[in-house]
């Protein structure tokens, strides 16, 4: 079985429909802050909390096999069918990137973390976090750790 890039899994499982509309959603987030970079902050904050699809799906699926047991504990044992399906499909998530919920979330706007991080990382060169930084050609052990402490240092900060 050929399994999907994890970055990949996702958006490989959604239509380039859906996944061109929440790119250029970003992308137009990211040039509102060109203008306003006073709001940066905000909005990296907001990215801060912003479950990703990942998250979602875990969350829907936690709550969908609780809901099975609870059913299944006080109602009637045909209901523990739904942890048993609800499971299944988030290992065929797991493997494939794909479950009968995906589509109706990534509709929603649910993104992946690689999309989230896009756009974080973004509002960050618009920041200027990355402006310390040598030229191109003086690449370095050096200069990847002090790109890697950069880095650090600004999510320490917030």
């Amino acid at each position: 079985m050929d399994l999907p890039a994890n970055t990949e899994r996702v958006s490989a499982r959604t239509s380039t429909k859906i996944n061109q509309r929440i790119a250029e959603e970003a992308a137009a987030r990211v040039a509102w802050h060109a203008e306003h970079p006073d709001a940066i902050p905000r909005r990296l904050a907001q990215l801060d909390r912003e479950w990703d699809i990942e998250r979602t799906l875990e969350a829907n699926a936690a709550s969908l096999s609780l809901l099975g047991i609870g059913l299944g504990a006080t109602v009637h044992r045909r209901f523990f069918v739904v942890p048993a399906v609800v499971t299944a499909f988030l290992l065929q998530h797991a493997l494939q990137g794909w479950c009968p919920p995906l589509p109706i979330f990534r509709r929603l706007g649910v993104r992946t973390q690689g999309e989230i991080e896009s756009e974080r990382h973004a509002l960050k060169a618009l920041r200027g976090d990355y402006a310390r930084l040598p030229a191109e050609g003086t690449r370095s052990a050096a200069v990847g750790r002090a790109a890697f402490e950069a880095a650090r240092a600004r999510e320490a900060a917030r």
